[in-house]
């Protein structure tokens, strides 16, 4: 059973024998990559006065449909989008963006309104046309600028710029006495929709300004602006230097609080360092002390030792009992002939002839 229509115009598998990019043919309904045509992407885009169109050739319109598939590069879809521009933003950056992507070949024409129409229609701008004019011509991605835009556009106004269709957010513009000043646009086929960019507007940034308008008086005050630039009244901008100076002993009052703050957290830190280290020594000292003083510590063996030795040295020294005794042979003595006693010794020799006088007496009894 073979895949319908809709999957086979979906497919992307690479064919070998495809003429397209990719292997694609043109039953796959994808349209091939085009150049763009940009002056903005190295210089500023030109004013539509300034561009040369060439009217003999017929104006034919592009539908939806051929301009999504591709155009000749030398026919590019002609896309129009307009609008104040006021403090442009990238709010505006994004909007003329999706403008430029929606069509593979895309010419963006961007009509900015003048101040004439800006204000009867919608209000006073913060920069004045020449300054929106030039701020559009510097976006990337404006190929045309048309000054002096209308406000509602016509038929006439289309056909001269040659315009396919016209890019806008979808939600319905109220201005000019009309609901929607984009209705016969939208009547006609020839809107084509884009995305607001949430939190992002002129008026959004008009609002911060007005909200905090003393903080940006003070600060142009500082940079050197004077109060009549300003349109501040003299009492305002006195009023403003003092709180300027207030401002000023705050932050300095600030700034020393918080050294302080940093001072007294490092001397805690050093302190608690100390206390530590205070500890880890007074462990270690009453640990040595013990090893040294304790009950049996390094002194008490220490004096031990010394007392056995002293005593060791004192007290003489013991033959064993285990040992053999040897008897001293008597010293032979010398006699008067005829005679028992022994010739006269002196006081020294008395006592160790005691036992050889003994013997020679005990020799004489014998005889």
């Amino acid at each position: 059973m073979e895949p319908p229509t809709s999957s086979r115009l979906n497919s992307r598998k690479r064919r070998k024998d495809g003429s397209g990019p990719n292997g694609a043919t043109e039953l796959d309904g994808i349209p091939p990559k085009m150049c763009r045509r940009s002056f903005g992407l190295r210089e500023p885009a030109p004013f539509s006065d300034e561009v040369e169109i060439d009217y003999s050739k017929p104006y034919i319109r592009v539908t939806y449909e051929e301009a999504m598939r591709g155009t000749p590069l030398d026919r590019p879809v002609r896309v129009y989008a307009d609008g104040i521009f006021d403090l442009f933003h990238s709010g505006h950056a994004r909007a003329l963006m999706q403008a430029k992507n929606l069509f593979p070949n895309t010419y963006l024409i961007v009509g900015v309104c003048s101040d004439e129409l800006t204000h009867n229609f919608k209000g006073f701008t913060v920069m004045n046309e020449n300054e929106r004019y030039d701020a559009v011509q510097h976006c990337r991605y404006v190929d045309e600028v048309v000054r002096n835009a209308p406000w509602t556009l016509t038929p006439e106004f289309l056909a001269e710029h040659r315009i396919d269709f016209v890019a806008h957010d979808d939600i319905p513009y109220s201005s000019a006495g009309s609901d929607d000043v984009y209705k016969h646009i939208k009547e006609a086929g020839m809107f084509a929709p884009t995305q607001r960019t949430e939190g992002i507007s002129t008026s959004d940034i008009i609002t911060r300004i007005v909200r905090d308008y003393d903080v940006y008086a003070r600060r142009n005050l500082q940079r050197g602006y004077t109060a009549k630039e300003l349109n501040v009244s003299f009492i305002n901008e006195k009023k403003y230097h003092l709180q300027e100076r207030v401002d000023k002993v705050k932050k300095r009052v600030k700034d020393v609080e918080e050294k302080s703050k940093e001072f007294v957290q490092k001397v805690e830190e050093k302190s608690i360092d100390l206390i530590q280290k205070w500890e880890e020594k007074s462990r270690e000292f009453i640990g040595n002390f013990l090893e040294m003083f304790g009950p049996e510590g390094a002194l008490k063996h220490m004096l031990k030792e010394g007392k056995g030795r002293m005593l060791q040295a004192i007290s003489p020294k013991q033959s064993p009992s285990s040992s053999p005794t040897h008897d001293r042979s008597p010293s032979p003595s010398f006699r008067w002939p005829f005679s028992t006693k022994t010739p006269p010794s002196s006081p020294a020799n008395r006592s160790r002839n005691k036992s050889a006088v003994t013997y020679d007496i005990s020799e004489d009894e014998e005889d």
